[in-house]
């Protein structure tokens, strides 16, 4: 458990170290520490496989001029896509009603609550209200963008 940290991990070394033992009994001499000949077949057993899923894991690129890995350097993102959305949300805030929009713009802007309140001269459980009941229609507008969060 202290190599793997994991229970199933830690049965597979448990399994493997008994077979490679039990497969190279003839290595194993007489009066050597029998728990510390098998910790060690053990502990090389878990570096191996460590190792090995290391290297399963490390993507080598053998194009001729290294496409893949010179590629990020050149690539540009599209701000189409952005500007669009842009476009979509600044659409749903100009759509909002007056009375919900203007609270909802001071408060994205950075004012308080009760700096809203006092500057609308409203109460500041109808600036919240009005806040809610904004970005509630905002989500609903801009549904399409939902699978971004």
């Amino acid at each position: 458990m202290r190599l793997t940290r994991d229970s199933e991990d830690a049965n597979d070394l448990l399994q493997d170290t008994l077979l490679k033992a039990f497969t190279n009994r003839e290595k194993y001499t007489d009066g050597t520490n029998l728990k510390a000949w098998l910790y060690t077949i053990m502990k090389n057993t878990f570096i191996t496989n460590y190792q090995r899923m290391v290297r399963k894991n490390t993507f080598i690129d053998t194009t001729d001029n290294l496409h893949y890995i010179n590629s990020m350097e050149s690539t540009t993102d599209n701000g189409a896509y952005s500007s669009f959305a842009m476009e979509d949300i600044n659409g749903a805030i100009k759509a909002l009603d007056k009375a919900y929009q203007v609270p909802f713009m001071m408060h994205f802007r950075g004012f308080k609550y009760h700096e809203i309140a006092a500057k609308l001269d409203i109460p500041i459980g109808t600036v919240k209200n009005r806040i809610h009941i904004a970005r509630k229609e905002l989500k609903s507008k801009l549904r399409m963008y939902s699978h971004l969060d």
